[in-house]
């Protein structure tokens, strides 16, 4: 099967509010609600053959820009600037292969929002969601899968003009090579605010709406083995409330496994450094040290890059996250220490794919690289099984997962929309008082349904329950 030309004819915008059940407490926010995007492209190939494709994604505050001066509703307003301008970007070039059409647009994408004050991380926004739609109708119009289109390069992904130290890699084999996984661990977020046990919460302060709520909780009902843990760039602090994570996991899942997220609180690898020898120094925290995979984005975006990080490096693997904003920030990342970068569906399908290729070629020279599985609140539905379906391809033993346990499912949604997901993917969703939520047994999510025409899903959301998105004003360099 050859790459495909083709054209985009239409591009449409929609966005549904989602209000979290629990306040989620990540860096500098405490998130309580957001609008989901929902995108809709129309794309015709060479042949003549046209088809719709579909993508959604939470706009998130306080995470693509983190400046102080901005608020959440200008956070979010950012976001649809970077939609609009990808919008128009994307509309005016054509014919090229799905892959050829990230290319094109995304230096004038980076440098239209430059001039509309938006960073590259929101700048990439935009085409993240237009290339999930994209490759969602390329599958639509042969009648296969995500994995299936992928493993045969259908895109026609050629990594060498956005990453030249892969312009001899031999794309074609890497993509073949590629082996879904069936099942795949949810790790668990646990937020800076999260109650821990009852003794954390009053009758007042409880949800009460039959999902789990403290971290023991979570384990007894989902089987957690792996978890993902937020520090807030303040050592005694972190440490206490590590000490009490480490106390409900010693006691609830011995085998447990852990990843520490930064979100940039620390202001330079000295500080995580001494959070870290603390946490190492600490008797009651040993099980708990041990069971640390790697450590992420620790160190303000402003300075992440800005020198060695081998002090920390020798005691944990160090990804990248909120530094990770193009195509060249992991070989720049790899060469001051950090071993590994975040697949997040937010910041684009074809960044995470490059990024896994790295792996591939840097770990077959002797290297010890790797790619993590990291949420932005991904919502049941077309969301999570995107973003599910992009890590089983890249092979991937466990995600983060924590939109099904700060937002109630599907519940956003009207009732026949949750009723064709949960239908549709019986193995993802099951019904808990009327509501479709992600189903996790024994700590893991079944996969198998994804593997489906389109972009990982049967169905498609219910397009007249969704508002039109409103724009915060049109992107008029993008048309000069």
């Amino acid at each position: 099967m050859s790459a495909l030309k083709i054209e985009i004819r239409e591009i449409e915008f929609f966005e549904r509010p989602v209000v979290l059940r629990m306040p989620f407490r990540f860096g500098v926010v405490t998130l309580r609600e957001a609008p989901q995007a929902f995108i809709r492209a129309r794309i015709e190939c060479e042949d003549g053959r046209e088809s719709w494709g579909a993508a959604a994604e939470v706009m998130v505050p306080k995470w693509f820009d983190k400046d102080p001066a901005l608020s959440n509703a200008q956070n979010i307003d950012q976001l649809r600037r970077s939609l609009e301008i990808a919008r128009l970007l994307y509309l005016a070039n054509g014919p090229a292969t799905a892959f050829g059409l990230k290319a094109v647009n995304h230096g004038p994408q980076v440098e239209e929002c430059a001039k509309a004050g938006l960073n590259p991380l929101v700048a990439g926004y935009g085409p993240a969601l237009i290339d999930r739609a994209v490759l969602d109708a390329l599958c639509r119009t042969r009648e296969i899968s995500f994995f299936a289109a992928m493993r045969a390069n259908l895109p026609g992904i050629a990594p060498g003009g956005l990453a030249p130290d892969l312009a001899d890699f031999d794309i074609e084999a890497f993509l073949a090579g590629l082996t879904p996984r069936q099942r795949i661990h949810a790790r668990h977020t646990v937020g800076l605010v999260d109650p821990l046990t009852s003794a954390d919460q009053t009758t007042d302060s409880r949800v009460g709406d039959g999902l789990p709520e403290t971290l023991e909780e979570v384990v007894a009902e989902y089987g957690h083995r792996f978890f993902k843990i937020k520090v807030a760039g303040d050592v005694a602090a972190d440490l206490a409330r590590l000490g009490a994570i480490a106390r409900v996991l010693d006691a609830a899942r011995p085998d447990y496994v852990v990843s520490l997220d930064g979100n940039e609180q620390y202001d330079d690898v000295e500080g995580i450094v001494e959070l870290w020898r603390a946490i190492d120094d600490a008797p009651e925290l040993s099980r708990f040290a041990a069971a640390v995979a790697f450590i992420e984005q620790p160190i303000t975006r402003r300075a992440a890059l800005a020198r060695d990080i081998a002090p920390l490096a020798a005691y944990r693997p160090v990804i990248i996250d909120e530094s990770d904003n193009g195509f060249d920030a992991f070989p720049t990342a790899r060469g001051l220490g950090y071993a590994g970068v975040s697949s997040k569906q937010c910041k684009g399908v074809y960044n995470s794919i490059i990024n896994a290729a790295r792996c591939a070629n840097w770990n077959a020279a002797g290297g010890h690289y790797f790619i993590s599985g990291e949420d932005l609140t991904c919502q049941a539905g077309l969301g999570v099984q995107q973003d599910l379906a992009l890590v089983s391809l890249l092979g991937l033993d466990h995600v983060e997962r924590n939109g099904h346990h700060y937002a109630r499912g599907m519940s956003a949604a009207p009732a026949a929309e949750q009723e064709a997901f949960a239908a549709s993917h019986p193995d993802l969703y099951e019904r808990r008082d009327g509501v479709t939520c992600l189903r996790i047994r024994d700590g893991e999510i079944n996969l198998s349904s994804l593997d489906a025409p389109g972009f990982a899903s049967r169905v498609a959301p219910d397009w007249n329950s969704i508002a039109e998105m409103t724009l915060p004003g049109r992107a008029d360099h993008a048309e000069d």
